[in-house]
């Protein structure tokens, strides 16, 4: 191990080399959750009992986390102990052995990969670093990030969970449902009585390329009737958003701005749409009242859809945010990708495979769901870490589609770590230990599975095997 990572390390400089030695490091882990509750190191140093000093030494990686404090921050803060001990140095680890099976001369296993991330972070994240670089044409290269991709990093970094949204969203839910009304009337009767906007449904051949539009000069919001009664909603609640939530979403963005900044001014207005998305959707299902049902519920995705008059989508993108500390959900990664693999909407409570990049392997349930559309499908997948997930799956229909256009069909991916999905309805009475997981990968140009009858092409930089005298299971040996 060491020998085939000095092949690389001899390029790093002296300050990328400084890390301490230990069993656990996980100051960046440790940081992104102190950013995450808004916490000083000085609030969060009082609140574990442990000086500022020590806790920026963990921050620094020039202090293991002992068991002692992993205890307390479970305690205090309500934590899943997994965000600080697993998943980030597990896909570390694997992009670590990716990168040295094509620049080292020795192959070097997932374990000792694993043991170096965990003692060198600093060190691992440099070499991952050179090896983007590597296609390159050196540092001063690189590309910004693209707008879409920072903003999905940006979101796993908070565990897509945005507290300050969710509760003015909940207080603003409760106060609708005083009225009597359904929350779509009571949204209407909010636009028109505060802001002095009127709701028209227009027909399709009016709005044949747009799902809602504000008529400022009119002071209406107009719908396209291509939108089923739950997007109607949904709709509505994003244009409020822009109207009630703006100071809280400018603050947002405020804050995630130096993350976003290398990408541009496209990046902002791309987190913007989704934080009013968010805050719309915590007003549809409002954190108390929908976490509960969930847990009541086994999280049954089409129950949670009636009792919240929501669509199937909005309901899976919803299950990801729930984080709030004392009230935590089961951390879901949803992903929705089309017929040819590629991904439209990746979100995630935990780093979970799949969770930054990934997901287009035909053997994840997922692409299964496309055969049988309308229908709930399940699997227990395994990636090339060993990390099992438990997978729901569904098509979905975005809206409306007249006869004789083109018909989009997308299909939802709701997946957790094995050992949360007791908790599910759709693992009721099985034994999720015996059952047999499936080997997935990220996709076929990013997986090491050396005998995988599905490839359908060899990892990017390996080296083929040409056999002429026979052939194995695929014809891309490698």
């Amino acid at each position: 191990m060491t020998e085939a990572i000095g092949k690389v390390v001899e390029k790093l400089t002296d300050a990328d080399l400084a890390s301490g030695g230990g069993k656990l490091f996980a100051g960046g882990r440790l940081r992104r959750l102190r950013l995450r509750l808004g916490l000083t190191q000085a609030r969060m140093a009082d609140d574990l009992g442990v000086s500022a000093s020590y806790l920026n030494l963990l921050e620094r990686n020039q202090r293991p986390l002992t068991a002692a404090v992993l205890l307390r921050l479970a305690g205090t803060y309500d934590l899943d102990i997994r965000e600080l001990t697993g998943g980030d140095s597990d896909r570390q680890a694997a992009d670590l052995v990716r990168l040295l099976e094509r620049h080292a001369p020795a192959p070097v296993g997932r374990a000792e990969a694993r043991e170096f991330t965990d003692q060198h972070p600093a060190i691992a994240a440099a070499l991952l670093k050179l090896g983007d670089q590597a296609g390159s044409a050196g540092p001063a290269a690189e590309a910004p990030p693209p707008p879409l991709a920072a903003v999905r990093a940006h979101l796993l970094e908070r565990a897509n969970h945005f507290p300050a949204l969710d509760g003015h969203a909940e207080e603003l839910a409760d106060q609708l449902r005083m009225s009597g009304q359904s929350l779509d009337a009571a949204i209407r009767e909010r636009l028109r009585a505060r802001h002095g906007l009127v709701v028209r449904l227009l027909p399709l051949d009016v709005m044949p390329d747009r799902l809602r539009r504000l008529d400022l000069h009119g002071r209406q919001v107009h719908l396209s009737e291509a939108l089923d009664g739950a997007s109607r909603t949904f709709q509505l609640a994003v244009q409020l958003a822009d109207l009630e939530a703006r100071a809280l979403i400018d603050a947002e963005i405020a804050a995630a701005a130096p993350a976003l900044a290398p990408a541009g001014a496209v990046a902002e207005r791309l987190l913007r749409l989704n934080l009013a998305n968010y805050w719309a959707g915590a007003l549809m299902m409002p954190y108390g009242r929908f976490h509960a049902a969930a847990e009541q519920l086994g999280y049954d995705l089409e129950l949670l859809q009636a009792r919240f008059s929501a669509g199937f989508e909005q309901v899976a993108h919803r299950l990801t945010t729930l984080q709030r500390p004392g009230a935590r959900g089961i951390p879901f990664m949803m992903i929705r990708a089309d017929r040819a693999g590629q991904v439209s909407k990746r979100l995630s409570a935990a780093p979970l495979p799949f969770a930054r990049e990934g997901g287009r392997c035909p053997l994840w349930v997922l692409y299964e769901a496309f055969a049988q559309p309308g229908r709930i499908l399940t699997q227990v997948a395994e990636d090339e870490d060993g990390t099992r997930i438990f997978t729901i799956a569904r098509t979905v229909r975005p809206q409306v589609t007249p006869w004789g256009a083109e018909r989009p069909s997308f299909a939802i991916a709701l997946a957790c770590a094995l050992d949360h999905a007791a908790g599910l309805v759709y693992a009721a009475g099985a034994d999720l230990a015996a059952l047999r997981a499936v080997p997935v990968g990220p996709s076929c140009n990013a997986c090491l599975r050396r005998q995988c009858r599905q490839r359908s092409a060899p990892p990017d930089g390996a080296a083929l095997r040409l056999d002429p005298l026979g052939r194995g299971l695929t014809p891309y040996e490698f």
